[in-house]
Order: structure tokens, then sequence, then C-alpha cells
């Protein structure tokens, strides 16, 4: 029997987390430590969600199809903060909404790649954009990181064959966390526009970078549409993740292939969100600052405590916007550990095996978490139960 396209891929890494959980309870004392998704808990701040119920009472096309790239309005309002953002001047054309920053990375790709195709990943990657690239039938290249958690350009040059057409970036990382240099960012777009290629850059997490002005100058440079393709989330940045509103930006020739794909899969993305990103945009810039504000507290906290960790034998490998990646000291994989943790730590997290190739022993070693959605005493707690453990 041939085999499907799903069944080329492998099972959605939190799903799976979260069977893990089944059977097991938890006592007032000691509640789970949920640090699996970089997702938000919270809903969207009560005026937001005052705009969005608003449209939806008010406004007829808010319930309607719309325009396949986007409501136009969204558009141009990105595009102008996009030029604030990195000194820019990119204009609305070069915009695309999508459902969710996820289906971004699959328009782009089904734009761009062939059966048999090649893009270039840094390892650990992100596991969705392995999925759908399995799921397209083009191979994704693993290019491990090396020092500081940073891919190196010489080493992706070493792995473009006739058939790569892009690689693929995550900054601030998922699952790492670390933010990829400005300089080296740069770097990885003359590669591949010297190869001729295209370079991908997802900034779900940007507007938790750590820094101050624009992350990287790619926007700046001189035919940045030629090479360059940009990818965004609404979804963590004003809590709407469950109304599915994403970004790409890119060429305006380059959109007219996205519109291909996405009028077949999902027609247009969700008005009320849209509503809801542009609501935002105009009116919750100094929220978004203060949310930024409270994760790099968080962030803090990880780095402040993690002594405690360090002299049980725990390294912090990488740290930005929502998580900490880490290396455990003890015998088994952490795809036996995970498990275990919710059972006797009650934390539920990912292992490093599910952000690397099948066999790469590399991710036995380590953890991914998410804690964006802990304050403080949460991360105290977290490192207590993790320094307790004696497996």
């Amino acid at each position: 029997m041939p085999v499907s396209r799903t069944a080329a891929t492998f099972a959605p890494p939190v799903m799976e987390a979260r069977r893990w959980l089944d059977g097991v309870t938890f006592s007032p004392d000691a509640p789970l430590i949920n640090v699996s998704q970089a997702a938000p808990v919270d809903p969207p701040p009560p005026a937001l969600r005052q705009a969005m119920a608003d449209a939806a009472l008010t406004r007829d096309d808010a319930h309607l199809y719309g325009p396949v790239l986007g409501m136009a309005a969204l558009r141009d309002a990105l595009s102008t903060q996009i030029n604030t953002h990195y000194d820019a001047a990119t204009r609305a054309e070069h915009v695309a909404i999508t459902s969710g920053c996820n289906q971004a990375f699959a328009a782009i790709i089904a734009s761009l790649c062939d059966e048999g195709d090649e893009v270039i990943l840094p390892t650990p990657w992100y596991f969705n954009h392995k999925m759908w690239l399995d799921m397209s039938g083009v191979a994704s290249v693993p290019l491990p990181v090396g020092a500081g958690m940073l891919p190196d350009v010489a080493d992706a040059r070493a792995l473009i064959t006739p058939r790569t057409k892009a690689i693929a970036l995550v900054t601030p990382n998922n699952p790492a966390g670390v933010e990829y240099p400005a300089d080296l960012v740069l770097a990885f777009y003359e590669l591949a526009r010297d190869a001729g290629i295209t370079l991908i850059v997802d900034e779900t997490y940007r507007d938790f970078d750590s820094r101050s002005g624009p992350p990287h100058p790619l926007f700046q440079q001189d035919g940045w549409e030629d090479t360059f393709v940009h990818l965004y989330s609404f979804s963590k940045t004003y809590r709407l993740t469950g109304h599915r509103v994403g970004a790409l930006v890119a060429a305006s020739d380059r959109l007219a292939e996205v519109e291909k794909f996405l009028d077949t899969v999902a027609i247009c993305p969700g008005q009320l969100g849209q509503y809801a990103a542009l609501w935002g945009l105009e009116n919750l810039g100094q929220w978004v600052a203060s949310e930024r504000d409270e994760i790099l507290t968080r962030r803090a906290a990880i780095t402040d405590g993690f002594p405690q960790l360090e002299a049980k034998g725990w390294s912090l490998m990488g740290l930005g916007a929502y998580f900490a990646y880490v290396t455990h000291p003890f015998a088994l994989s952490s795809a036996d550990l995970a498990p275990r943790l919710v059972r006797e730590a009650g934390i539920l997290c990912l292992p490093g095996t599910m952000f690397w190739p099948d066999g790469d022993e590399r991710g036995a070693r380590q953890l991914r978490i998410a804690f964006a959605n802990l304050d403080a005493n949460g991360i105290a707690d977290l490192y207590t139960r993790l320094s307790a453990l004696d497996l």
C-alpha cells in the first residue's frame, strides 16, 4: 500500500506530550507545571476582546469571506509597523495575512519547492517546519548548530546542492530561544542571495526580543524581496492563538503563487481575528511593550535561579523569548525522562529528541522549557522540583 503524505512524518509532538498526562493526578500542593508549549494561556486584554465583540456585532463582513491575502487595512498596517521596526520600505502588496504562522511557512514552501527539493534547517529544529517538509515531499537537510546554539554559514554553504531551494531560520529561536545576531542573519542572507535560493526567517517571537532597534538589516537590502521571506505571528503578541492570524512578507509576484495555495486551503484568514490584529496594531503598542518587559523579567529569573540546577549537573544551552533549552544530567534519554517528569515531578516539558532527526544522540540530553507562562515563583518551583530529582 502506498505511504500517504501524512504517514511520511511523525505525530504532533505537543499532542503526544499531552497524552503523558492521561491517568496522572496532581496534588493541590504540587499542581502540574506545564512548560511544554509556547502559547499564552491568558486571553487577550479586555479592551481587545471588546473590540472583537464590537466587530462581531457591527461588522457584517466579519462573518463573510474576505480577500485571500487578507484584509487590505491589516496588510497596510503591518507593512507600516515593519517599516518602523526595521527601518524598511515595504508596501502592503508585499504582505499576506495567513491562518497562523505555520500556514505562512506551508504557503511559502508550496510556492518554492517541488518533489525531491531540499530545505536547510538548523537543528535543533522547529518540528512543525520539519513535519510540513515531510508532508510536501521536500527533504529537510539538518544543519547542526554550534557554539551559542547558532548555525554556521560555512557549514550551510557546504550543504547547498542543485536541489536546495531555501534555508529556514527561526529567530528568536524555537526551541533554543537564542536571538541570532544581526550580522549572522545578514551573512545567511548573502549566502542565499549568492546561491540563488531563498532565506526564510520565521520571527514569530520578535516582539519579545531583548534587543532594541531592528534585529537585522535584511529589509534594508537592495532587492531584499528577491531573496528574503519574513514570517510573523500575531498570536503570541496579542494572545490570539485560537484565532490563527499570521503573516508572510515577500515579493508581490511570490505572493501571487502563495495566493493559489491559500485559496485552496482556507480561502481567507478568519475575519474576526484579522480585526483583532488590526486593532492591536493600532492601539496596543504600550501594552505589548509591558508584555515584553514581563517576559524579559521571567527570562532574568531563569538565569538568576539556574545555579541551583547547575550544581546538580544541568546546563543552560540557550535562552530567549519564550524558551530555555537545557541539558540534563541523567543517564536516560530525554525521550524517556520527559514522561517520567510528569509522573515524578509534575512537570510537562518536551524532550530534545523531538527537535532532532531520528537517532541523533544530541537530543537525548536536551529538554525545552517554555517558560513564558511562569512567573518568578513558578520558575523557582520548577527549579526546586528539578533539583530534587534522583533518577
